[in-house]
């Protein structure tokens, strides 16, 4: 009688640790569905535009939680409308080598180091403008191994489908460049008064500038280190 029962609590654990392994499958097997449900079709993007932004929305967010209405500056224009003063002044700034890239440079990282060094401020991101259109589109901006191997996807799906003047165009439009300002001609206008076609050589560059601190640098910051941002901008344009 006491091996039966020995006998029965051993198979009674068995089940209770199968059940919680097949707990555990199931559940790797819903999220792994979410995540093929949730995922976005990039290659919509050849023709269509964003609605909206995951980082917009994560702002919108963050306003609501501070008991603030959000107010979201964004107007969406073609990238013939945006100033060749700001398409080369973003690509100095952020990815000096994005035409000849397939999303992903070696470079921009030695740059990035190479300035926080001069500047003796902890390293800028280094993420080609590829890699943070995806970001700024579809993820957060924190650096959970999750979120970075969904940008790399992301990135070589980017490439895949769209041209560099298409990646170019929606990251102009959808960049964060200052609190509650995304885009290129909401940012022309918010802090010069004009649209972004018309902007100098000057001003494109004061607006790169901003791009890797949007909350703290913008146009009329009085941060040293921006200002020296804006220099070596001018100077690599």
């Amino acid at each position: 009688m006491g091996r039966l029962i020995q006998k029965m609590a051993r198979m009674a654990r068995t089940q209770r640790r199968w059940g919680w392994k097949g707990l555990g499958v199931a559940g790797l097997g819903l999220f792994a569905a979410y995540q093929v449900l949730a995922w976005p079709d990039v290659a919509d993007l050849k023709n269509e535009n964003p609605r909206t932004t995951a980082f917009i929305e994560r702002y919108k967010e963050r306003e609501k939680d501070a008991g603030k209405k959000p107010r979201i500056e964004w107007t969406w224009v073609p990238a013939g409308r945006i100033s060749p003063d700001l398409k080369r002044a973003v690509a100095a700034a952020e990815d000096s080598g994005f035409y000849s890239h397939h999303g992903f440079a070696a470079d921009e990282i030695q740059d990035a180091l190479h300035d926080a060094w001069q500047d003796r401020e902890l390293p800028r991101g280094a993420s080609t403008i590829t890699q943070q259109t995806a970001k700024n589109l579809w993820l957060s901006p924190s650096y959970n191994p999750l979120r970075k191997a969904k940008e790399a996807v992301l990135t070589i799906e980017l490439e895949h489908y769209l041209t560099k003047k298409r990646i170019l165009e929606i990251y102009l439009n959808v960049a964060e460049f200052g609190p509650g300002v995304f885009g290129a001609e909401a940012a022309a206008r918010h802090y010069f008064g004009k649209s972004a076609a018309d902007l100098s050589r000057e001003e494109a560059a004061q607006l790169a500038a901003g791009l890797p601190k949007p909350a703290k640098w913008h146009p009329g910051c009085a941060s040293k280190g921006y200002q020296r941002q804006v220099q070596r901008i001018l100077r690599r344009m």
